[in-house]
């Protein structure tokens, strides 16, 4: 496993033009407008804009066909669940229209270049996806003895805009298009947490890597759902070596780190925490952190919406149990 294994070899990955026209057609924008709605309509953001949707929308056709467009200032707030971190929002209008509009097109050809063994932000594979397939590898129990997990050292934060940019241009030659991704990409530091785009951006970010796991060093049991990496294998050694060069391969193509707290570790004694559940050969428990969350909401009286939430991850693991003693005391 030489150095050749951190050349990427772009198989199928065909150049493409003559996209941005499409983005910025009416039909499109009206169409990333009603996408972007969803579930948003009586946000403030969305009431204002529909006092006068036609207008705007071509308003942002004109600053799209101009170059007039910019990204507007960000509203940053820090989360804490399930850990801390910086959100970054736009206004509704130009900006969350306009990303919905560019992945109205881009989306299909994204998720064509990703590879089966990523799961983050793609449709019909999200989390149970990547916990059934990592289910299934773990029932051929010799060849899954091992895993090596993984994750990112603060990746969004770091991610390289000169880096995603050449990426992106592997992929892409609309000159218009690559202008429009630009300005989204600079209009923050690495990719903003809580961007509709960036969520596709992060993913492509790492798609040639996916690639270079899976055809050059052709590791058969690997899953990624965003910068959560589990590799499974019978050799303990040989893991550790694999870690080595994914340590390389980051430094050297995609200025990323290992987080420090990685582990090579037999499945029988700890299971692998991937994804909201704790995987075993025999068994799949529900992450513990999500188990105490659920308890202390039940505890507030919440609405049977949140409830439901909850049971729907219990119902997809070993929770027989769990599930009578959370919900004892609770009237549905």
């Amino acid at each position: 496993m030489g150095r050749r294994l951190f050349n990427d070899k772009a198989k199928n990955m065909k150049r493409l033009n003559n996209l941005f026209e499409k983005i910025i057609s009416i039909e499109n924008l009206t169409l990333a407008d009603l996408k972007a709605q969803k579930g948003k309509r009586e946000t403030y953001g969305v009431i204002q804009h529909n006092k006068n949707s036609e207008n705007n929308i071509l308003k942002l056709h004109d600053m799209l066909i101009s170059k007039t467009y910019k990204t507007s200032q960000y509203d940053v707030f820090k989360v804490f669940e399930p850990k801390e971190r910086d959100v970054y929002r736009l206004p509704y209008f130009p900006d969350r229209i306009c990303h919905h509009a560019v992945m109205n097109v881009l989306e299909p050809i994204f998720v064509a270049v990703f590879t089966a063994d990523s799961y983050s932000c793609i449709k019909g594979r999200g989390i149970h996806k990547a916990s059934f397939n990592l289910r299934k590898a773990l029932k051929n129990t010799d060849e899954t003895t091992y895993c090596l997990k993984l994750d990112i050292k603060k990746f969004y934060p770091n991610i390289d805009h000169d880096i995603l940019k050449a990426l992106l241009r592997k992929k892409f030659k609309d000159a218009d298009l690559l202008w429009l991704l630009d300005e989204i990409i600079d209009s923050a530091p690495g990719l903003p947490i809580g961007n509709y785009l960036s969520q596709y951006l992060a993913n492509f970010y790492l798609t040639y890597f996916d690639h270079w796991i899976k055809e050059q060093l052709r590791i058969k049991y690997y899953f990624r759902y965003a910068d959560d990496v589990v590799i499974l294998h019978k050799d303990k050694e040989y893991l550790h070596e694999v870690l080595k060069l994914i340590k390389t391969y980051f430094n050297v193509n995609l200025k990323l780190e290992v987080k420090e707290n990685w582990q090579v570790f037999p499945v029988e004694k700890r299971g692998i925490n991937f994804v909201g559940y704790v995987h075993y050969h025999t068994h799949v428990l529900l992450r513990k952190s999500i188990k105490k969350r659920f308890a202390k909401m039940l505890k507030r009286k919440p609405r049977k919406e949140s409830i439901a939430s909850y049971c729907g991850w219990l119902k997809h693991c070993n929770s027989k149990h769990l599930t009578k003693k959370l919900l004892a005391d609770v009237q549905l």
